[in-house]
Formats: C-alpha cells, sequence, structure tokens
C-alpha cells in the first residue's frame, strides 16, 4: 500500500467520520479567524461531518453563528455543534431528509428562529453512487440523487430568499464531476453539471439584491461520503488519480467557502466556480 492510499473500508450510507481510518482532517484546528463573518448567521446544509463541518467551524471561527441541517448522522453533528461552540460561537442542529421540500423549508425556517435571521446559505448535501453503466441505475435512484443534490438546493434557495438581506450571499457546493463528466458516477456528475448552471443562473438573477451567488467545486475531499458509497478497493486508491496524487482534507477545502462568504474578500464575485481540484485543468 502506498503512502496516498487508505485501508479498503466500507460503510453503510450516509457514513459516520468515527468509523473512518484515518479520520478526515476536519476540525479547522489551526485555522485563525479574522472576524471577517463577524455577526453573520449561517445555515450549512450537510454541515455535520466532511467539508460541511470544516465550514461551520471556519465561520464560527470568523465570528459567524451556525446553524447545520443533516440527516440522521447525530453523533457527527453534535460534535460540529461541540466544535463550533468552543470557537465561541452559537450551533443549532437541525435534524431531516432534506430530499423532501418540507425538510428543507423546516431548516430554513428553523435557522432564522434559532439565530435570529439568516445572512449566508451554503448548499452542501450529496449522495452518490458508483455504477458501470447507465442501465445499472434505476429511475427512482436517479430521481433521488436529483431530490439530493439538486432540488434541495432550489428548495433551500427558494425559503432563504425571503430572508436574506440584501448583500447576502450563497454558496453551492458542486464537483470536479460536474466540470468534466465521470463515467462511473453518472446521475451524482449531471446533479454537479445542475448546479454549477444554477449557480451562475442565480447570481444573475440576484445581482440586482446584491445577494452573490457562488459555487465551490471541489476534487476528491476524503469525508464520510466516501466509504459509505464507493467499494473498499475504490475507497483504499481514492484520490491518487489527481496530479497532487492524493485525496484533499476537508480542512483544505472550507477556506474557498470562506472566500467566497465574505463581503471583504469577494465583493466583486458571483456567478462563479471555485474549483480546488489537486492540479486538474479544465476549458473555461
Amino acid at each position: 500500500m502506498s503512502d496516498q492510499q487508505r485501508p479498503e473500508q466500507s460503510q453503510e450510507p450516509p457514513g459516520t467520520t468515527a468509523e473512518m481510518t484515518p479520520r478526515p482532517k476536519d476540525d479547522m484546528a489551526d485555522y485563525e479567524g479574522r472576524g471577517l463573518l463577524e455577526g453573520r448567521r449561517a445555515l450549512i446544509t450537510g454541515g455535520d461531518s466532511g467539508i460541511g463541518r470544516a465550514v461551520a467551524v471556519a465561520f464560527a471561527k470568523e465570528g459567524a453563528d451556525v446553524a447545520i441541517a443533516y440527516l440522521d448522522e447525530h453523533d457527527d453533528a453534535a460534535h460540529t455543534a461541540k466544535l463550533v461552540e468552543q470557537a465561541g460561537r452559537r450551533c443549532t442542529t437541525i435534524p431531516g431528509d432534506l430530499s423532501h421540500e418540507d425538510a428543507c423549508r423546516h431548516a430554513v425556517a428553523s435557522t432564522v428562529e434559532e439565530l435570529g435571521g439568516l445572512d449566508i446559505l451554503v448548499n452542501n448535501i450529496a449522495t452518490q453512487r458508483p455504477v458501470d453503466s447507465l442501465t445499472d441505475i434505476s429511475s427512482e435512484e436517479w430521481d433521488a440523487t436529483f431530490r439530493t443534490n439538486v432540488h434541495s438546493y432550489f428548495w433551500c434557495t427558494q425559503a432563504a430568499l425571503e430572508h436574506l438581506p440584501d448583500g447576502g450571499a450563497i454558496i453551492n457546493t458542486g464537483s470536479v464531476n460536474g466540470l468534466r463528466g465521470n463515467k462511473s458516477l453518472l446521475a451524482y456528475a449531471a446533479t454537479k453539471g445542475a448546479v454549477h448552471i444554477f449557480t451562475k443562473s442565480m447570481a444573475q438573477a440576484l445581482v440586482d439584491r446584491r445577494i452573490r451567488v457562488n459555487c465551490v467545486a471541489p476534487g476528491p475531499v476524503w469525508t464520510p461520503l466516501i466509504p459509505a458509497t464507493m467499494p473498499p478497493d475504490k475507497t483504499a486508491e481514492f484520490g491518487t488519480q489527481d496530479p497532487m496524487d492524493r485525496a484533499a482534507e476537508p480542512d483544505e477545502i472550507a477556506p474557498s467557502f470562506v472566500f467566497l462568504a465574505s463581503e471583504r474578500l469577494s465583493g466583486f464575485y458571483t456567478g462563479q466556480v471555485l474549483s480546488p481540484i489537486g492540479g486538474e485543468t479544465h476549458p473555461g
């Protein structure tokens, strides 16, 4: 086994951090905030673990109160909340299946009620399943993937627009697979392409309100989604196909979200897809 490989491992979806070997670096332990998000209120879907956890902690260290919406990974959510609170900010946890519209609207309403408002929305949840052929995907699975990865972004954004102030921010999580496709992740890649275009279209629609809408499209990142959705042999080699020959840690991706959330750093950015993808290059 090379230094870049991990032990073969698998979990039942949606996966938990505690069962991963090695555990991801997702607590932003050495990150020092500068008050870039002081007084802001943020909702992060999928904020219990992985990229969402790292973003929640980074936002807290920058001065934001945070709500995290998640499916049912209660231990992971509790740990994220503890990290946010250790950074001196409030955290509310909101369980629910965001592939359903009512859960999305509930997450937004609960955030506003618990935190007193909403300034930043991070649409981050996703699901995937590798396949050998398009014929391996049922209509039900195709629909479920889009409901989680695209419809939830639409529902949460629509609900959030009733509360976001002019000058607020929306950040969507895309993927390198939405930039260049992936023959084994057909449904997932299609949803991420949709997220990228949704980002650009919403940026145009909201420019008059000065609500900036951007996207972070990472390459491979070591999160619970990987052992929960990939075969053990693929999990062991995950990330070794990119030029840097490794997967990113969530801590390496979270600063991109801080950048796009901060008016001070990215006030002239909207409709952009920021791509921390380990050295791959793509036209456009």
